[in-house]
């Protein structure tokens, strides 16, 4: 399943990093003087050090595909994926649900599509829903692996920060013999604990939060299929599948699913269509 770019994030790296630089230029600051090799090496390499001690090799390995995560949209979108119940109900109680295997090669999100198979087997509703409960909870298992570990590098990184100023510091007042070249050196000195909170609250904990932020998504939306794979193994009435998973969408989404397949989808299950209101509850899906 292709996925869309989030413009979100790199934008929002680019008026954050942007605006500081902006205030640096204003101040009339020299951009060069904020550069400092020792700094990072101690901020980063640490960082990443420390993580490889508190986390498995692997995990730490994952941090430059987890980056690129953020830049993508996640994948599965709520409404279509209602219209699709909707359609797979309808096809399930005018054909039989033997008739849905038809349907499993054309179905993209894996977790519908395993789902889906495992109801034209004809495997028991309890097991079909333990099944996919599983799968869920040991993605959501692996998801909470790669936030705690961003979390963790936003905890080790204004640390180590601050372990840097003061060794620069250390090193300044030590070997530091004339008061006019002082205060230039103290200044350099504090460019890790620069590094170390702007890392932090620039990088590390933004990606740990959006991160987050995807996870409860795909976790809502993981529920929506359980729930809608349960209704069409039951029997249930497009229009009831319809109404059953409504309230995984935002209000303006719900009006939206309502519509397309409403005729269509009352026909199927036996019944004349008739006007009702849009449904939708209240947003529990992230962005």
């Amino acid at each position: 399943m292709k996925q869309k770019s989030d413009p979100g994030t790199p934008v929002g790296f680019a008026v954050a990093f942007g605006a500081i630089l902006m205030s640096i230029i204003m101040e009339h600051g020299n951009i060069l003087s904020y550069y400092n090799t020792s700094a990072a090496l101690i901020v980063f390499g640490g960082s990443v050090g420390i993580a490889l001690v508190a986390f498995p090799l692997p995990v730490v390995k994952k941090i430059p595909t987890l980056l690129m995560k953020i830049m993508k949209q996640p994948s599965g979108d709520a409404s279509p994926m209602v219209q699709q119940f909707v359609h797979l109900a309808g096809r399930a109680r005018k054909e039989g649900l033997l008739a849905l295997e038809q349907e499993v090669a054309s179905i993209e999100h894996p977790l519908l599509k395993k789902g889906i198979t495992m109801v034209v087997d004809g495997t028991d509703p309890e097991v079909v829903k333990s099944v996919l409960n599983i799968d869920v909870a040991a993605k959501e298992a692996r998801h909470e692996v790669g936030i705690v570990l961003f979390e963790s590098l936003g905890g080790y990184a204004p640390t180590l920060g601050i372990i840097g100023t003061v060794l620069g510091l250390i090193r300044v007042l030590g070997s530091t013999s004339n008061a006019a070249d002082l205060a230039p050196a103290i200044a350099v000195a504090f460019t890790a604990t620069l590094y170390g909170v702007g890392s932090a609250n620039l990088l590390w904990l933004p990606v740990a939060s959006k991160l987050k932020r995807r996870s409860a998504y795909e976790a809502e939306l993981d529920a929506l299929i359980i729930d809608g794979v349960e209704a069409i193994q039951n029997g249930d009435n497009p229009h009831i599948v319809e109404e059953k998973l409504a309230g995984y969408l935002t209000p303006t989404k719900g009006a939206k699913a309502a519509a397309p397949d409403a005729a269509a989808a009352a026909q199927a299950g036996g019944a004349s269509p008739a006007p009702r209101r849009a449904t939708g509850a209240p947003s529990r899906a992230g962005s």
